[in-house]
């Protein structure tokens, strides 16, 4: 490819991958913005959809690791495009279930398994095409994950009122999204050929599996990090999944108000707080090398009182504003996610130590949909409400294990890079 075709393709390289990620996100969040129609029409309990919830998480972390070692060897394009086809197709099956097993089958397992392939290949693709122009793109492309979530309440509330009910809205989502995927069986190309590794650097030896576990799991500070990201996604996945029926049933309202309220404005706030935090840790981090760790640590300690308002918000507009400034000390939190397990892991390691980091989060980050389920089974209004005050003390927890590295083990483990 030319180098002005090139030029002009990676950009459009972008915009196709950042439509297929706001369906990765919309197609998420989905399941916790149509639970109270699903639940009144198929009798599930709040523990059932709690397990279906979970499930899907436990299926992201086993299959997320895999999904990295396929995209390292086979076409890029291929796994995107069937990547997409295939989690689309499952949600048309959504449309069609009758009961727990479907959906256990179809949105924990089959979806979970085609959202799974989609990120690790995307990000490196993205990543071969550009290269003086790589942190934009990403951002770029990072900036549809929170529009998928934002947005997905405005068009499942448009959805519910235009179609008429959960099951067309699952059909007419999954049928966008496989319409999307055959444009790219023609539209999407693997990377160029200068970034395809030469036959020298392709047999380079890589670091053996064991060195990489070791460097992980003998590295506190790498481990601490972990528990931080741990505390983000067990209350992330309570809010996505449970937040919107929350609200709903709490202050009367219908499911498409519910779920237009609480994914637009908290994901909004976060999406401004990832852009502002990257700025301010940039600045500060090269005089301070621990800043972006106790940036991380405050986040989560300022987090953890909005969470509870948020829980016993005794009015909507108060829910939503706790839940904006949650999402404020999220986004501060997140944007320094990979950044802070590389401050304490060499170069060699740190591809091993993200699927290792992802992994264990969406495992234990999954428990949430249980628990807040649980609650809600058996208290109803109140289980919700103490849940999120649970998630408030788990943001407390992820602090607390944080600050080990900040004060005993950081300045052992930093990495120093030229």
């Amino acid at each position: 490819m030319s180098e002005p075709r090139e030029s002009r393709y990676k950009w459009a390289l972008v915009a196709l991958l950042s439509g297929a990620f706001f369906f990765h996100q919309a197609d998420r969040a989905l399941f916790g913005l149509l639970t109270v129609p699903i639940q009144a029409e198929l009798g599930l309990t709040d523990v059932q959809i709690g397990w279906i919830n979970t499930v899907l998480s436990w299926t992201l972390a086993l299959m997320t690791v895999v999904a990295g070692f396929v995209g390292d060897r086979f076409s890029r394009k291929w796994i995107i495009t069937v990547s997409l086809i295939a989690w689309s197709l499952m949600t048309v099956c959504m449309g069609f279930i009758g009961g727990f097993a479907g959906a256990l089958f179809f949105r924990s397992v089959a979806t979970g398994v085609g959202e799974s392939f989609y990120a690790p290949s995307a990000y490196a693709l993205i990543a071969a095409h550009h290269k003086r122009t790589r942190s934009l793109a990403l951002s770029i492309h990072q900036a549809a994950l929170y529009a998928g979530l934002m947005f997905s309440g405005v068009l499942v509330a448009h959805a519910l009122g235009f179609l008429g009910g959960w099951r067309q809205v699952f059909i007419a989502f999954g049928l966008a999204g496989t319409l999307l995927g055959i444009l790219f069986v023609f539209a999407l190309k693997d990377e160029p050929s200068a970034a395809r590794p030469r036959p020298a650097a392709a047999a380079a030896p890589k670091a053996p599996l064991a060195e990489g576990l070791a460097a992980y799991f003998r590295n506190p500070s790498a481990l601490c990090a972990t528990a931080g990201f741990v505390a983000i996604v067990f209350v992330n996945n309570a809010y996505l999944f449970w937040a919107p029926k929350f609200a709903a049933l709490k202050y009367s309202l219908s499911v498409g108000e519910a779920g237009r309220g609480v994914m637009f404005g908290h994901h909004l706030f976060a999406l401004a707080a990832i852009l502002l935090g990257g700025v301010l840790t940039d600045r500060f981090v090269r005089r301070m090398p621990r800043f972006r760790l106790g940036f991380q640590i405050a986040a989560l300690l300022c987090g953890a009182p909005a969470l509870a308002a948020l829980g016993f918000a005794p009015t909507y507009s108060g829910m939503l504003a706790a839940a904006a400034v949650y999402g404020v000390f999220r986004g501060f939190f997140e944007v320094n996610t990979h950044a802070s397990l590389f401050d304490v892991v060499p170069p060699r390691y740190r591809s091993t130590a993200v699927g290792l980091l992802t992994m264990i989060a969406f495992f234990f980050g999954g428990l949430s949909g249980i628990v807040l389920g649980g609650l809600a089974d058996r208290y109803g209004v109140r289980g919700f409400e103490a849940g999120f005050a649970v998630m408030a003390g788990v943001y407390v927890l992820g602090a607390l294990a944080m600050a080990v590295s900040f004060f005993f083990t950081f300045n052992k483990n930093r990495v120093v890079e030229q």
